[in-house]
C-alpha cells in the first residue's frame, strides 16, 4: 500500500498558469486539455454564442464578457502524470484570488504574447512566483502572428523580469511566416502541420537539423538563418542548469501558438520532464514532508454559489500530504474540532465528480457550511499542524459600498462577508463605524461590477457604489498603536481591516513616505497575514 501511495504521490504536478489578458492563456490550458484527452474537440461547446470561451471559464458574467473572473481547478492524465491545473483569471481586472491560486502551486507557467511582450499584469503575477521561489516556465505564445525579435524577447524578460532565461525551442520563421521550431535539447527540428482552427491534436514531422528534406520544408533561407542563431544561442546564451530553474532563477522558454497547436504538445513533455513532485511546505512544526502518512492540507480558496440551484459554498484544499479519502475525519486546526470530509469533489472547471481518494498536490473541494476561512489547516492526526498563512496582497481600487433598500441591510452584510471570505473583496471600514458604510478593496476594478452582480443575483440586494481616489493600502505594524495619534497626510485615510488590524489607505506612493516619517517606528506593509 506505501508503495502505491508513493507512486501516486510522485506522478503528480500541479502548476499554476499567468498571463496578462489575451496573452493566450486559456486558449493554451484548453489545448493542454485536448493533449490530455480530458476534452476531444477544443472549443466544443453547446451554443455557438459561446464558442470563444474555453472550458474554464464558468461564471455567468464571464461568459457575457468572455473573460476568466474566477480561478478553475482541471485535472487529467498525461503520459502517465497526474497533472494538475490551477488556470487563474487572465483579465485585466482579476482579483485577488489570482494571487491566492499561486500559494497552492508548485511551478507557475507565464504565458507572454509573442507581439507584445512582458506586460504589465505579468510583472504583477511574477512578482507573486519569485516571492514564493517557485519554479517558473514561460511559453511564448502567438508564434503564428507577427511579433517582435526573439532575441529581443529574451533580453526584455531578463531586463524587466529580473530572471535569466533559456530558450528550450527557437522558432524557424517569424512574422507570420512561422514553420515551426528548433528543439535544442534534442537537436532536431519539429516542422508543424495545422490542424483544423486549431481544434484538433497535430502530427508534426520530426527529424536531425542537418537533414536535407529540412531545407525543402522550410526553405533554404530560413533553414540558413536558423543554423546561424543556433550558432548565436550556442556560444552567447546562458547554459542550462535545471537546479537553477527549480529554486526560480532561470525560466525555460518554449516558443509556440497554443491556437494552431504549434509547439503545445513539446512544451507540455518538456515542461513534465523538469517539474518536480508535490514540493515540501513549511509549517509552525517545520518542513512538512509531502510522502509522510499524515493527511494534512489547506483552504485557498472559497467559492459560493457555484451551482445557483443549489446555493453552495465549495472550499478548496490543496493537499499537502498523505492520503485523502472520502468520508474522512480530520481536525480543523483553527477551532480545534473534527469535522467529515464528506462529498469530496474534484473539478474540470464547472463539472465536477465526486472524489472517493486523492494525494498530495491534488485539489480538492468539500462543502462548506461556513466554517472554513481561507488559509485553514485540516490535519489528520491532532499535531496542530498549522501551514504559514495566506498573504492578504494589498488592494488598488477602493469604494465604499451602501444597500439601497435599508431594509436589506442582513442580507448585504450576509453577502458582502461570505463574497469577501472567498477573497474576490477586502473589506474595511472607519474606526467606531457600523455596516452602514464599509469600504471595499479590490485588486482590479472588474471586481466591483462582479460584488454588484453577485449581491443582486446571489443576495437580492441592489447596491450603490461610490468611488474612492485612493490606489494603495498599507498594513500597520506599530507597538501600541493609536489611531488619535497617527499621524496622516491630507490624502491618506485610516482604517481597519475584518480582523481589526489597523490600515492607511494613500492615493499615492509620496503620501506612503510622509507617513512613514510622521511616525517613527512605523512599518507600512503591502502584504498582511492572519
Amino acid at each position: 500500500m506505501q508503495k502505491d501511495f508513493l507512486k501516486e504521490v510522485r506522478r503528480r504536478r500541479t502548476f499554476a498558469i499567468i498571463s496578462h489578458p489575451d496573452a493566450g492563456k486559456t486558449t493554451l490550458t484548453e489545448k493542454l486539455l485536448l493533449y490530455g484527452g480530458a476534452i476531444r474537440l477544443a472549443g466544443s461547446v453547446k451554443s455557438r454564442r459561446a464558442q470563444k470561451h474555453a472550458v474554464s471559464d464558468w461564471m455567468e458574467i464571464e461568459k457575457q464578457r468572455g473573460i476568466s473572473v474566477t480561478s478553475s481547478v482541471m485535472q487529467f492524465d498525461y503520459n502517465n502524470y497526474c497533472i494538475n491545473i490551477l488556470d487563474t483569471p487572465g483579465h485585466q481586472d482579476f482579483s485577488e484570488d489570482t494571487y491566492r491560486t499561486l500559494m497552492a502551486a508548485d511551478s507557475a507557467v507565464m504565458v507572454i504574447d509573442f507581439a507584445k511582450g512582458v506586460e504589465e499584469q505579468t510583472k504583477k503575477l511574477f512578482e507573486v512566483c519569485k516571492m514564493r521561489g517557485i519554479p517558473i516556465f514561460t511559453f511564448i505564445n502567438k508564434l503564428d502572428r507577427a511579433g517582435k525579435d526573439p532575441f529581443e524577447l529574451m533580453e526584455e524578460i531578463e531586463n524587466v523580469l529580473g530572471i535569466r532565461s533559456y530558450p528550450m525551442n527557437w522558432p524557424i520563421g517569424i512574422h507570420g511566416n512561422f514553420k515551426g521550431v528548433y528543439n535544442r535539447q534534442k537537436s532536431q527540428i519539429e516542422v508543424f502541420n495545422e490542424g483544423k482552427h486549431g481544434q484538433t491534436v497535430v502530427e508534426s514531422v520530426v527529424g536531425d537539423v542537418t537533414d536535407n528534406i529540412f531545407k525543402d520544408l522550410v526553405g533554404e533561407d530560413l533553414h540558413q538563418q536558423l543554423m546561424e542563431e543556433i550558432e548565436l544561442l550556442d556560444v552567447a546564451g546562458d547554459n542550462f542548469d535545471l537546479n537553477k530553474v527549480l529554486k526560480g532563477e532561470l525560466t525555460p522558454v518554449f516558443f509556440g501558438s497554443a491556437m494552431t497547436n504549434f509547439g503545445v504538445r513539446p512544451f507540455l513533455e518538456g515542461f513534465l520532464e523538469m517539474t518536480t513532485p508535490p514540493i515540501a511546505r513549511m509549517s509552525n512544526k517545520g518542513e512538512i514532508d509531502p510522502e509522510s502518512n499524515n493527511f494534512t492540507g489547506f483552504i485557498f480558496k472559497i467559492q459560493a454559489n457555484m451551482n445557483p440551484a443549489h446555493r453552495d459554498r465549495i472550499a478548496f484544499i490543496r493537499i499537502c500530504s498523505g492520503k485523502f479519502q472520502k468520508g474522512m475525519s480530520v481536525n480543523h486546526v483553527r477551532v480545534n474540532k473534527t469535522v467529515k470530509l464528506a462529498q469530496p469533489q474534484q473539478f474540470l472547471a464547472q463539472d465536477r465528480a465526486v472524489v472517493e481518494e486523492a494525494y498530495p498536490g491534488d485539489i480538492i473541494g468539500v462543502h462548506d457550511p461556513g466554517i472554513f476561512n481561507i488559509g485553514d489547516t485540516l490535519c489528520q492526526d491532532n499535531s496542530k499542524v498549522e501551514y504559514e498563512g495566506i498573504p492578504a496582497f494589498a488592494p488598488e481600487h477602493f469604494a465604499k459600498v451602501y444597500a439601497k433598500d435599508s431594509m436589506k441591510r442582513k442580507q448585504f452584510v450576509k453577502g458582502i462577508e461570505q463574497i469577501s471570505e472567498e477573497g474576490a473583496i477586502q473589506v474595511f471600514k472607519r474606526p467606531h463605524a457600523g455596516v452602514e458604510e464599509l469600504l471595499v478593496g479590490v485588486v482590479g476594478v472588474l471586481q466591483f461590477e462582479v460584488l454588484q452582480y453577485r449581491l443582486e443575483k446571489e443576495y437580492g440586494v441592489d447596491i450603490k457604489m461610490q468611488s474612492l481616489p485612493y490606489r494603495h493600502v498599507r498594513w500597520v505594524e506599530k507597538e501600541n498603536f493609536n489611531y488619535d495619534r497617527f499621524s496622516l497626510t491630507m490624502d491618506s485615510l485610516i482604517a481597519e481591516d475584518k480582523y481589526g488590524k489597523p490600515v492607511v489607505l494613500f492615493e499615492n506612493q509620496w503620501s506612503i513616505q510622509k507617513v512613514e516619517e510622521r511616525n517613527p517606528g512605523t512599518i507600512l506593509k503591502r502584504v498582511s497575514t492572519k
